[in-house]
Order: structure tokens, then sequence, then C-alpha cells
């Protein structure tokens, strides 16, 4: 009898327990899948490890642990670590350095812990002690790893700076032309000199590196995109997709080199240094797959939306500041993308212009800010133009309030000046730059700042708003010379329908710019001030010739008819609106004082500065134009 209660005793235990495990699982809802190891023979290849980490963090993100017997604070705890996992794997896409952090340690301690990686194999993933076996990706990702323990995200310019890297070097693929780029030869000739000493822990942190970036980051230009560069790009050079199918006879004549050998798309990988373009030459996406990847992920922070066929492009700015520009076929011929990153840490007018002489310049530019004139900032692209009017911003009194119209965030002023009433407002799909500048109206703004007057609507918006919405205004333009300037903004007016006349068109730009700061981008990436030009405004006054009806004979009212007649013709065909005088300007490596400012601007400037700028500006103009200003 006692052994028969027993038995049932088990065995209804047995039931209860087979029970309980089919109710947890099916509660749970966590997969009956755990993450297998790969057969010992292909064991030890980023491909397998990357599989591996890729199944264990899915089902660390899904693990349900209000079903595991867990209570209070050890429940509370193992929730929250698995929160903070996913919300890390959804935050490391966008540029979020600590979420990169946390995903990469992750990762680390699944290798370490579960994957059995150790000093005796940890070789056969990459073959760090023989540098023959290595390829010239592995090469640079080690020396970099190797300078970023030093140098942190300075490590990719400490690294260019010390070779000389960035110095203009002839090309067999491109006839012998002198190009910015940085060969394989090169990388394994610094890979030699340095001769990295590599721990174990270096090692595994490299493969950490290496599979992160096959599957959360931007593949090979994962860690390039965190340093303190201008910018990265990919996609932008080699053969597009579309001619992956072209006859070897027509692909022979493309180039010179072997057709075989031509780069695609996704072979481009170039990075914008210190105001050069640099292709590195011996990265790689890969594929189109990947850099199609890339390009798809790398927009996506704070949902900007679709990038599709309908849509093929998308402007938008990353987590950590930087400005995204992505494209796709087939608005593009290829999948592409552009990374501009600016240098907020360093955003001062004393740190942008190092020049002889350069006080000249930086006062100038103080002083038309505390004096609110309506400034435009021209150049070309990589020029400096948005670096240099965050710098500009400082100087602006802090009483007033700024209202700062975007394509897409880039100046983030309230990062460099969280104390100022600041307000920043973009295009979006559904709301346009004319109606975001609309809008600025109604939000109490004393100067408006708009990044970049791109579009017809709103660079004649800059110049409607400039009389009457706000105390002054500045904005960037690509225009190269300021007549240029006048022009376009001109033509702006005249596509609106603003004005019909080209002539009143051009006076309304000319009575409102008041000054011009051009800089200036030379091929060897040196940036400084180019000039800095004020727009005099040119006045027709008095009256056409004599007056006819104070003739006292016909023949002396037909001379003063003619008189009339001959003024007016002069006059009409004299189009000039406007004279531009070059205030500052840059000369043989310095800056020199050439016309004085205005007694007109000057006086205005005077009536808005603190009584002791305006005593400081008066001495500034006297010391560098003398008795002859404005003032």
């Amino acid at each position: 009898m006692y052994f028969g209660d027993k038995f049932n005793l088990i065995v209804t235990a047995a039931f209860l327990f087979a029970v309980g495990a089919l109710l947890y699982i099916r509660l749970s809802g966590r997969k009956t899948e755990q993450a297998v190891l790969p057969p010992a023979e292909g064991k030890y290849t980023i491909e397998r490890m990357t599989e591996y980490v890729k199944q264990c963090l899915n089902e660390m993100v899904a693990a349900n642990w209000y079903h595991t017997g867990f209570i209070g604070e050890e429940l509370q705890r193992r929730n929250n670590k698995r929160l903070e996992l996913k919300r890390a794997l959804k935050g490391c896409v966008y540029g979020d350095l600590s979420d990169k952090n946390y995903v990469k340690n992750v990762i680390y301690d699944l290798l370490l812990q579960t994957y059995g990686l150790n000093e005796g194999n940890v070789n056969r993933v990459i073959p760090f002690e023989d540098a023959r076996r290595l390829t010239e990706q592995d090469m640079f990702e080690i020396i970099l790893h190797d300078y970023k323990k030093k140098y942190r995200y300075d490590a990719l310019h400490r690294i260019i700076a010390r070779y000389r890297l960035d110095e203009p070097k002839s090309s067999p693929a491109e006839g012998d032309a002198e190009c910015y780029v940085i060969t394989g030869e090169e990388v394994r000739t610094i890979y030699n000199r340095e001769a990295p000493a590599l721990t174990f822990d270096d090692k595994l942190q490299l493969i950490v590196q290496r599979i992160y970036q096959q599957y959360k980051g931007f593949s090979v230009i994962d860690e390039i995109r965190d340093m303190n560069i201008d910018g990265v790009s990919g996609g932008v050079s080699g053969l597009p997709p579309s001619f992956a199918g072209m006859p070897d006879e027509f692909r022979a004549h493309t180039r010179r080199n072997d057709p075989e050998q031509l780069p695609s798309a996704h072979d481009s990988v170039w990075i914008f240094y210190k105001g050069k373009s640099i292709h590195l030459s011996f990265l790689s996406f890969g594929s189109e797959w990947e850099l199609k990847r890339v390009c798809q992920n790398i927009y996506k922070y704070n949902n900007p939306g679709q990038l599709s066929e309908t849509n093929g492009y998308k402007v938008n700015e990353m987590k950590d500041g930087s400005r995204v520009v992505v494209v796709r076929p087939h608005f593009s011929e290829s999948w592409a993308f552009f990374v501009r990153k600016f240098d907020i840490p360093n955003v001062s007018l004393e740190q942008l212009i190092r020049d002889r002489n350069s006080e000249l310049a930086i006062g100038t530019i103080k002083y038309l800010m505390k004096g609110s004139r309506i400034t435009a900032v021209t150049g070309a692209q990589g020029s400096g133009k948005t670096t240099l009017l965050m710098a500009m911003v400082k100087h602006i009194y802090a009483t007033l309030t700024l209202r700062v119209q975007e394509m897409a965030f880039e100046l983030h002023l309230r990062k460099i000046y969280p104390n100022r009433n600041i307000l920043s407002l973009r295009e979006t799909d559904h709301i346009s730059g004319q109606a975001g500048l609309d809008v600025q109206k109604k939000t109490d703004g004393s100067v408006n700042i708009v990044g970049e007057a791109a579009t017809d609507p709103v660079a004649a918006w800059v110049i409607q708003t400039s009389q009457v919405a706000s105390l002054f205004t500045l904005f960037t333009h690509h225009a190269k010379t300021f007549r240029d300037l006048v022009h376009s903004l001109r033509n702006s007016l005249l596509k609106t329908g603003v004005f019909s006349n080209e002539q009143i068109a051009e006076r309304q730009v000319t009575s409102v710019i008041n000054f011009d700061i051009h800089l200036k981008l030379e091929k060897n990436g040196r940036r400084y001030i180019e000039r800095i030009t004020e727009c005099v405004p040119v006045e027709h006054a008095g009256t056409y010739g004599g007056s006819i009806a104070q003739a006292a004979t016909l023949n002396e009212k037909m001379e003063r008819f003619m008189e009339t007649a001959a003024d007016y013709l002069e006059r009409a065909a004299d189009r000039r609106t406007y004279v531009e005088r070059n205030i500052v300007e840059y000369r043989g490596g310095e800056y020199v004082a050439v016309h004085p400012i205005s007694a007109a601007n000057a006086a205005e400037m005077i009536e808005q500065m603190t009584e002791q700028d305006a005593n400081a500006f008066k001495a500034f103009v006297a010391s560098y134009w003398g008795d002859n200003h404005g003032t």
C-alpha cells in the first residue's frame, strides 16, 4: 500500500511538472529553439559568430520574465535589462554612441562566456598573428583601434596627420592625375611600421566591432563615422549597378583598367577631412545589398519617413547632430549617402579664423552682429558656412530671441547656447519651408536665421521678412560673388511673383542686404574668409532734365524736352542699383582693411549697440581705417 501511494505520488508530480512546463512555454511566448553553436569546423568565422549573436540577442529581447517564477526586485531587474537592451538595439542605429557601446559590451560577454572564444582560438577568427593573411581592412581597423586607445575620436585625424595621408598623390587609375586617396599599399606600410601589439582583449574587441558593424552598425564606415572628421560618404564612385550587364567591349572603353577590375558603387568609401574629399580605395561595402542596408538605416533617427522609389531622397540628422542625406534609384544612379559632421565644441570665431591679422575679421563680424546687420554668409559647399554661422550667434545680444528655419537640423544652436531663447523649425513632408517661415512671424522672434536660402520661396521670404518681420536676418547662400548673390535673390523675387519689374526687384534686394561674408575653400582644403562686402544702395534723385513748363519759346521747350529724353534714356541704361565695397579682404595670407563702413550703416549699427559696445566699435574702426571712416 505504501509503495503504491508513493508510485502514484511520483506519477502525479511528473504529470503536473509536464503540464506546468507546457503552460510556461505557451504563456511566456519564448521560442523553444535555443541558440545553437555551429559545428566546430565552421565555428570561428565572422559570419557564423554574427548569426549566433543575432539569435542570442533576439532571444534576450523576446524573453518574458513574468512567467519564470522570479518575483520582486529580481523580476524587475531582469525585465529592466531586457528593456534596456531592446532600447539600445534600436538607438544604436541612430548614431548614439552610448547605445552602441552597450550593445558591443553585450556581444563581448556572449562571445567570451557562451561562445567559448579564448586566447587559443581567437586567431582563427582573424589571423592577427600573421600579417600576410590580414586584409587591408583588417589592418586599417587594427591601426584605428590601437590609436583610439590613446586618442579616442581623434584617432583617424592622428593617423592621417602623422603619415600625411591628406596630401595629393598621382593615381595610375586616373591617368596619373593628382587626387586625394588613401591606398591599400599605404595601409600595409603603416601597419608594418606601427606593428601593433595586441592583447587578447584587443583582439576580442576588434572581433566584436566587426560583428557589430555587420549586424547593427554601418558596415566599414561604422568607426569612421564616429571620428572627429568633417564627414563620410559612400556609393559616390565606381560603376553603378546598371553597368553590371554592360558588354565587356564597351566596359573596356570606360577606363584604362581591366574591365573586371573596375570598382562598383559599393566599393566607394570617401571621407571629408579638413575640406578635402579623400577616397579610401582599400575599403568596400562588399556588395550592393550591404550598401543598401546602410542607406536604409543611417537616416532613420526621429522617424523621418520612408525612403522609396517615389520619394527617392531623405535629408535628416543623426543623434549626434550630424546631417545625413540619402539617395536611391531611380532618383540617383545608385544607392548613396552623405554624412556631414559639425565641430560644435570648437565653434568660436577665434577657433575658425586664425590667419594673420585675424583680429580685424573677427572684430568686424562681432560688431556686425551687435549692430544688427542683415548679413549673408556665402561660399561653396564645404567652405564652412554653417559652422561660421554657429559662431556668429554668440555675438548677438542675449536679450534677443532667435528663430531658425532649416531644411534639416544642422545648426543645433540650443546645444551650444542652452540658455538663449532659440527655437528651430525645419521642413517636413507636409510642411514646406515657406509655411515654416510664415509660422515664425507669430513666434515673437527678434532675429531670423535661415540655414540655407536654397529655394525661390525661401529666398524671397528672406528679403520680405528682413524689412518688416524681424530686427535683422542671417542666412547662408551658395553665391560665388556678391553680384551673383544679388541676381539670385532678385530672380527669386521675380519667379515667386513678388515683383514683375527686374530693376525694382533688384533695388528691393540691395536695399535690404547690408553685408556679405564670403568664405573660400581652396583645393588643399584650407578655409578662410575671402572678403567681407558692404552693399551700398545707389539712390537716383532729382528731376529729369530741365523744366519744360518754364521755357519761354518753342525752341527752348524743344531743347528741354530733348534734355529730359536724354536724361531718361541715360538713367534707364544705367542699371546700377548698388555699389559693392569690400571692407575687409584676405591678401597674401592676412586680413587687410580696405574701404571703411559707410556712414549710414555705421550710424545704424551704433544705434543698435549698448553705449559700451558703441564706444568700442568707434575705437575699432579708428584703429583700422583711421579718420577716414563712416562714424
